[in-house]
This record gives structure tokens, sequence and C-alpha cells, in this order.
């Protein structure tokens, strides 16, 4: 098995170098991948900083991605959860913090839109400290 780099899982879905994303193409193609969930979230705001996309297809393309055969995530109940609370508008990074911590009494953040985020996803353990 190989682990991958954020630069490889960009250059698979955006396909914007000819040799690299070939390269990221076949490997992903032909071998076992192990994404961290690190990776995940540094492609997730990669592709929304660098290539402009919205959270909507950035859940998406990510989830084709972890379901690919060869694709296996560290925690892939995290990314799901991740990637739903991203395509309901929350913050990528916001929700992994959150699925981390959800056997936790509470998140306790000074982020107010974090904290009205969570609860339109209907998670009520979110608070001001």
């Amino acid at each position: 098995m190989l682990a991958i780099d954020t630069n490889v899982v960009v250059r698979f879905l955006i396909n914007d170098h000819r040799v690299q994303s070939a390269k990221a193409r076949d490997l992903i193609k032909r071998s076992e991948i192990f994404v961290p969930t690190t990776v995940l979230l540094e492609s997730e705001c990669v592709l929304r900083s660098v290539y402009g996309l919205s959270g909507q297809q950035i859940a998406a393309a990510l989830r084709a991605f972890a379901g690919l055969p060869t694709v296996i995530l560290e925690d892939p109940a995290l990314a799901a959860f991740g990637f739903e609370c991203e395509e309901r508008g929350m913050d990528f990074a916001d929700a992994l913090h959150l699925g981390r911590a959800k056997d936790c009494e509470a998140f306790v953040s000074f982020d107010r839109r974090l904290q009205s985020a969570a609860r339109a996803q209907g998670l009520e353990n979110v608070r001001s400290p």
C-alpha cells in the first residue's frame, strides 16, 4: 500500500498538468492507496482556495475519489461526515473537528459562524467558552 500526498490527489481530480495528472491517474488505478485525513483536509483547502470550487463540488469530487476501489481512507466515517456537512454549507475543517470530538460533552469555540453552522446541521453540542 502506498500513501499519497495532497498534490497527487489534486492532480488526479483537476487533471491540469499533462504529465503529473497522468502519473497520478496511473498510480491510483494500479496501486492500493492510503489517504490520511490530513491529506483530505489539505486537498479540500487547495481545491477551494486555488481552484475556486464550491463546497458541494469539492465534497462530490472527494467522495467520488474516496469511492474508488484502490483508495483507502484513514477514517472513512469521519470523511463521510465532513463531506455531508460541507455539502450543507459547513467548513470542511470545522466538520472534521466536530466529527472527531463527537464523543465529548461539547466543542468549545469563539467562532460564531461555526456555532451557527453546527446548529443548522442539528449539532447542538457546540458552544462559546
